[in-house]
């Protein structure tokens, strides 16, 4: 604690209002939060903090806070709830859940939960104590998973951009992510905006002219879902034209040979016609990326959204290596993970369970036995709760998730849910998923948690503390609530405290979660070129070009490109109909997926649902700056208001994710008017080792309303 000023008591913490990490002096005031600002002492955000972080006590002290359990009164979403106690809301769910895992056995009950929040880990030891398979986040195969699972089948670890030393980067390489918006796990806007300003060329892979791109010197209008080929085309000019580290190839990877022959025939104009991107342009950026050194490769969620997700990932990933710049200082460097690793009682999961996680047995590094946290396949699961097969579900639990906005085909997800005999959602503020549950548990907010993280998420390179500063009525911590019904199943584990946890993962550090709280952070010295000591840390002790661990699972051991399954040129035909691509996953720095639409000062930056489209397509359609526009595919419609604007390619249309809307409760919250998972799809084909459905470059066609 910092000493105190005017009955303001002033705390160290980390802000998680998104899952970034930026850290904050919280100052507490008779019991409430009343202000934030960003600590200037935080290696990463260094005083830096975003208009949501800065929102904080408006979002702690909101009268729609949920501050009491709620028990379903009448039919499920007809809005009636009653009042209940902890103890009678806990006795009824774990009474309900002994009986499924009794009658219909442990994996017909579901985990679920929102993206990369303190409970995290926490909710998958909860499903292995449970003894369920089945647990998911709505990214995991859509988003982060891919990009872990790939750096650690490529490199041995996972890699994040070095902008925390002493050498800043010459060149930052920005595909399908837009950090200025997002800034996610620890990798922050505010460290993106210092490198370019410091002079680090930029390069952006985006069908829109992202905050981002409008900072570098190349933007690249790709169109979606065709990543893959743009990245073999960049790696056929790094190969042919010699600009690959014939030093860290020669010494430090393995497959070079075969990978190249493997892109003799992905030229830059084999690119260039699918990907809508100049061969010139193509070339132009391949050779500033490899001439520039050190440099970072900044990829986001867009590259994991297709049915190619594998091979997407695993063609970007090998750009690092060809160049060199792996774990140099301002390039791209694997993590030091200095945290034990979150203890989530895996070994407690009966074998025989395995073999019942859905989607386990095709989708191999998602649900088997290489995957990175395995999980249960999206699809999969919302279709077990629709028609029984291969097994009926009969229970679901969602912490700080609304599925009905963040997985795709929301109509499918509606008529899962109905299907359901308990659905118990844990979470800030009611929300269209949580109108539907049967219990809706108040869940604290950051300010009320206690927490360790390891920053960069998967990296772990610094260890922040997370401290309970506030309580806002009967709000409780996630993990509080799961620990709970742990104890009153009596499932193993159930005797350790989150404390006892968290102190168990700082033991190598030599601090106690208490001690941390004092200091606020533990940043070692970071070692660079660790490979120089012990190699990488796969199979050959190499860069693995060639990945023959995929190639045991079944899988290609050299990246490809997979046309979408719905595209210009895979659906001609439906392209006829809808003659505009789709992509589907921008965000606004006032929101976080599909949370804080109901508070004020936000919501007032940013009042409507918005389209994107060029002034080309404006034109065609009779559109105008600010009119309600129909947007359809061939699954539905929504509706958004038009953002004509040049900083688009003019055959793609973007929609912004995550729209409801807090003030139509009475009719539903109006989650089928401008949701973006009314437009997508959930159905096959998958990505063949993590079942990734194509959410970017879909067909669609505007209209006006």
């Amino acid at each position: 604690m910092i000493k105190p000023s005017d009955n303001e008591q002033v705390y160290k913490s980390i802000c998680r209002v998104c899952h970034g990490g930026c850290g904050v002096l919280a100052s507490i005031k008779e019991g409430r939060l009343v202000k934030v600002k960003g600590d200037p002492a935080s290696p990463m955000s260094q005083g830096f903090m975003c208009v949501k972080g800065l929102s904080s006590p408006e979002i702690a002290n909101h009268p729609d806070r949920l501050t009491q359990p709620l028990k379903r009164k009448a039919g499920r979403g007809g809005g009636q709830w009653e009042r209940v106690s902890w103890d009678e809301a806990l006795g009824d769910i774990a009474a309900a859940l002994d009986e499924f895992r009794k009658t219909s056995g442990p994996e017909s009950i579901v985990l679920g939960q929102g993206t990369g929040r303190h409970h995290f880990m926490h909710t998958v030891r909860f499903a292995n104590a449970l003894g369920t398979p089945n647990w998911y986040e709505p990214g995991l195969a859509q988003c982060f998973i891919p990009r872990i699972s790939v750096s650690n089948l490529t490199y041995g670890g996972f890699v994040v951009g070095d902008y925390y030393g002493n050498t800043p980067p010459k060149c930052i390489l920005f595909w399908g992510h837009n950090p200025l918006v997002s800034g996610p796990d620890g990798e922050l806007s505010i460290s993106v905006k210092r490198a370019l300003d410091k002079g680090a060329i930029g390069i952006a892979v985006d069908p829109r002219r992202s905050e981002t791109a409008k900072r570098c010197k190349y933007w690249l209008p790709i169109r979606p879902g065709t990543d893959a080929a743009l990245a073999l085309s960049m790696i056929h000019v790094i190969i042919n034209e010699g600009l690959y580290d014939r030093e860290f190839v020669g010494e430090w990877t393995v497959g070079f040979d075969e990978l190249k022959r493997h892109v003799m025939p992905f030229t830059p104009q084999w690119a260039a016609d699918i990907s809508w991107i100049p061969a010139p342009d193509i070339v132009q950026a391949a050779r500033t990326y490899a001439r520039h050194k050190p440099a970072i490769l900044e990829w986001g969620v867009s590259i994991e959204q297709s049915s190619n997700s594998l091979q997407t990932v695993r063609a970007i990933a090998i750009l690092r290596a060809l160049t060199g710049n792996i774990d140099l200082p301002g390039s791209d460097i694997l993590g030091m993970n200095i945290l034990r690793a979150y203890p989530t009682l895996k070994d407690k999961l009966p074998r025989a369970m395995l073999k019942k996680r859905l989607g386990a047995d095709t989708y191999k590094l998602l649900g088997g036995f290489r995957a990175v946290m395995p999980s249960a396949h999206i699809p999969a699961v919302f279709r077990a709760m629709r028609t029984g097969e291969p097994y009926r579900i009969r229970g679901f639990m969602i912490f700080g998730g609304n599925p009905l906005l963040t997985v795709a085909d929301s109509k499918q997800v509606y008529e899962s849910l109905k299907k359901l005999d308990l659905l118990v959602v844990a979470d800030l503020f009611m929300t269209p998923t949580a109108a539907m549950a049967d219990y809706v548990l108040p869940a604290a907010f950051w300010p009320e948690v206690e927490q360790i993280i390891g920053y960069p998420l998967a990296a772990e390179n610094m260890v922040m503390v997370q401290q309970k500063l506030t309580q806002r009525g009967e709000c409780r911590q996630d993990e509080w609530m799961l620990d709970e019904l742990a104890r009153r199943l009596n499932l193993p584990g159930s005797e350790k405290r989150l404390e006892d946890i968290m102190n168990y993962q700082l033991q190598p550090l030599g601090v106690s979660y208490q001690e941390l709280k004092e200091k606020g952070f533990i940043y070692p010295p970071h070692e660079y070129k660790k490979y120089e000591k012990t190699g990488f840390s796969t199979p050959s002790k190499k860069v693995e070009l060639y990945c023959k661990a995929l190639e045991r699972m079944g899988y290609d051991p050299l990246p490809s490109y997979r046309e979408p399954a719905e595209s210009p040129l895979q659906t001609p035909e439906t392209l006829e109909k809808f003659p505009y691509v789709l992509t589907t996953g921008s965000r606004r720095k006032e929101f976080f997926h599909s949370e804080h639409r109901q508070i004020a000062s936000l919501r007032k930056r940013r009042p409507d649902p918005q389209v994107e489209l060029h002034p080309e397509v404006a034109a065609k359609h009779g559109l105008k700056e600010g009119d309600w526009v129909k947007i359809s595919t061939p699954r539905g419609s929504i509706r958004m208001k038009a953002k004509i604007t040049a900083d688009i390619n003019p055959r793609v249309i973007n929609v912004e994710h995550g729209w409801w809307f807090p003030e139509k409760a009475a009719s539903g919250y109006g989650v089928w008017e401008s949701n973006a998972n009314m437009l997508t799809s959930s159905a096959p084909p998958y990505d063949p080792a993590f079942g990734s459905y194509q959410l970017r470059g879909l067909l669609c066609k505007v209209e006006p309303e």
